[in-house]
């Protein structure tokens, strides 16, 4: 760490250390901050935003009045950000899609059209209000299916296409779903039940083995080092397939997407023939670690100041988002989820992942189930597996096809 002045103005120089030391006390800084404040928890904003946000807005604010500028080195952001989508599809079991029955497609379907339509409604609403359609994409599955992860992903890769603010639009686009997600899927539910004298009970439809208790893992470190292995291999290959797609046909598939898509690949050729001896509770302490340092680190580097001339059209196109997912949820995922108690607190599940992230829809249809005294079991089987996991399948590689089209 450094000090330098430029153009009269101190800069405070961090280096590769220094950057990822402030982004892990950030990130401790917002875990207190969650606690002290629970209203933040409720609505699932991440540790990460919080503290990262508090860095980017103090930094504005030092910025704006030319008192000190910061210079990170961000180096190991895309490492953690590769770990973090490599851990997401090892959870990618086709096989569990089998065992899941007639809702659970039903329901995984509806989230990938969701997820599509996500971006055509934010493509096209961008272009009506002036806007590159890239935009209206950061605002669309980018960050409302996809979460602050995906936003703090993906921004930055089209802002490198050339589409200047995309990654500031997606993280405010996600941190609006993160509220808004939170506050409508019970009300949804609510009014879906009493719209339609829905009988407060529910269904098994055959998804026992989905909820076979498992023995309890204990976490060591040899199991730790041991999926690390994988999931560094995952990562090399999938960068490297990533480089050879680009150079072949120019389209630019970002090296996490490929790494996702290679560790998808093991895991599902492991299910057949099992050669790893996977370990989920390593995997997920893996996963939580360089969620929130990744998007520390991302949110540290956030440039609020390039959002005041995108405002109003972002506000347009939210809105119009919020309208068609209310209307998606109760004019097709519920009649085709079978207008019953079941489909109802899907339906709150659907709208909490679908605009905010899979800790908003578990809040939402925990509320509805303690409203009715009824918990529907295949809602809380069904909803966190697709919303959380298999819905990525399809919802990356639509993300990637639809910047590559639209960035031209």
């Amino acid at each position: 760490m450094s000090f330098e002045v430029v153009n009269q103005v101190m800069v405070m120089k961090l280096d590769i250390v220094a950057t990822v030391a402030i982004a892990i006390l950030l990130l401790m800084f917002g875990a207190w901050i969650r606690r002290v404040f629970p209203v933040l928890a409720r609505f699932c904003i991440p540790s990460a935003v919080i503290g990262g946000f508090t860095f980017s807005l103090l930094a504005w604010i030092l910025k704006e009045t030319n008192l000190m500028a910061f210079k990170m080195d961000t180096t190991l952001q895309m490492p953690f950000m590769l770990a973090f989508f490599t851990t997401v599809g090892l959870g990618g079991s086709f096989g569990l899609i089998k065992k899941g029955g007639k809702s659970l497609i039903i329901y995984l379907v509806g989230c990938w059209v969701l997820a599509i339509m996500q971006n055509v409604v934010g493509a096209g609403t961008a272009f009506l209000t002036g806007i590159h359609p890239v935009l209206g994409v950061m605002a669309g599955a980018v960050s409302l299916e996809g979460g602050m992860g995906a936003a703090s992903a993906f921004g930055p890769t089209a802002e490198q296409l050339g589409v200047q603010g995309a990654f500031v639009v997606a993280v405010a686009s996600a941190t609006y779903g993160l509220i808004s997600g939170g506050l409508m899927g019970g009300p949804l539910a609510k009014w879906l039940i009493e719209r339609y004298n829905l009988p407060i009970e529910t269904s098994q439809e055959n998804l026992e083995e989905l909820n076979e208790v498992k023995e309890e893992e204990a976490i060591t470190s040899d199991k730790v080092m041991y999926m690390l292995a994988i999931i560094l291999v995952a990562m090399v290959l999938g960068a490297m397939g990533s480089a050879k797609l680009k150079d072949i046909t120019g389209f630019v598939l970002p090296g996490y997407v490929g790494a996702m898509f290679v560790a998808v690949i093991i895991r599902n050729f492991n299910d057949v023939k099992p050669v790893f001896n996977m370990s989920e509770k390593a995997t997920d302490l893996i996963a939580d670690v360089s969620l929130g340092v990744f998007l520390t680190m991302a949110m540290m580097s956030l440039k609020i100041w390039e959002i005041s001339n995108l405002a109003g059209p972002l506000l347009i196109i939210l809105a119009v988002q919020t309208i068609f997912i209310l209307v998606y949820c109760i004019y097709f995922l519920f009649p085709l989820l079978g207008r019953n108690y079941d489909a109802a607190v899907m339906c709150a599940g659907m709208l909490g992942h679908g605009l905010g992230a899979t800790p908003n829809a578990i809040a939402n249809m925990g509320a509805v189930s303690e409203r009715y005294g009824v918990v529907s079991r295949k809602a809380f089987l069904i909803v966190p597996l697709c919303g959380a996991v298999l819905i990525d399948i399809v919802a990356i590689p639509n993300i990637v096809w639809f910047i590559n089209y639209f960035a031209k």
